[in-house]
């Protein structure tokens, strides 16, 4: 069992980034590592060891951390002006005053009124109740088509995966694959569906996926593994 903590930072260019200390007694070095998602510094270190001389250590480490944040794409807020990907196409948010708080999608254009202050919020929330839709549909059409049973759809904002599948059949998504192109999140949904036949990533699963996608998955994980981590860029 590890801990952690936040009352910790290290410098980088003169300036304080807040570290998440970990002890575990399972550690026998420093490890230091960044959540690009979450934007968090970790230093994992062994139980006993003393935190001045592992923070340190981790100090010693600038110049790889200043290229972890260089590599980090720049947060998009789901403000007015915005423009993010939905399902693959630039669209544009755009707040007008005196229109109706109802969010209606026009071509490119992503169009709303109200309280401008809220517009990332109720933006976010439009995004994740369109995923749930056509997520749901999209994994019950194809369950129905391949004779298997999903008992509930839902979604989140997991960090490290797009979608999980239990044997009881709910699967659960991010509702970030609402951002990618169609058949990036296809092959996600075929990928949990081939769970429900087999809970692991043998021989027998890929063949599944492939039969449940009906092409060759392989290009979807190539496109989530290049362009995946920059989804969670866009923020309310």
């Amino acid at each position: 069992m590890s801990t952690g903590n936040c009352d910790a930072a290290i410098l980088i260019d003169g300036v304080a980034m807040p570290v998440l200390v970990r002890r575990s007694p399972r550690a026998k070095t420093y490890r230091l590592s960044f959540d690009g998602t979450r934007g968090e510094l970790r230093l994992s270190l062994p139980a006993r060891a003393n935190l001045r001389k592992a923070l340190g250590w981790a100090q010693g480490h600038e110049g790889w951390v200043r290229a972890q944040l260089a590599e980090q794409p720049a947060i998009t807020r789901l403000a007015h002006g915005a423009v993010f990907p939905l399902e693959g196409r630039e669209t544009r948010i755009c707040w007008i005053t005196g229109a109706t708080r109802t969010i209606r999608l026009e071509r490119d254009r992503l169009v709303l009124g109200g309280a401008i202050e809220s517009v990332g919020r109720r933006v976010e929330r439009w995004l994740r109740n369109r995923a749930k839709a056509v997520l749901e549909n999209e994994t019950m059409a194809l369950a129905r088509d391949h004779g298997l049973i999903v008992t509930a759809v839902g979604i989140g904002d997991p960090r490290t995966r797009w979608g999980s599948c239990t044997a009881s059949g709910t699967i659960r998504y991010s509702w970030r694959l609402i951002l990618c192109p169609p058949e990036i999140r296809r092959a996600t949904v075929a990928h949990e569906l081939a769970h429900l036949l087999h809970m692991d990533h043998s021989a027998a699963f890929h063949a599944a996926h492939m039969r449940i996608h009906g092409a060759d998955p392989k290009p979807a994980r190539a496109w989530l593994r290049a362009h995946g981590t920059g989804l969670h860029r866009y923020r309310a």
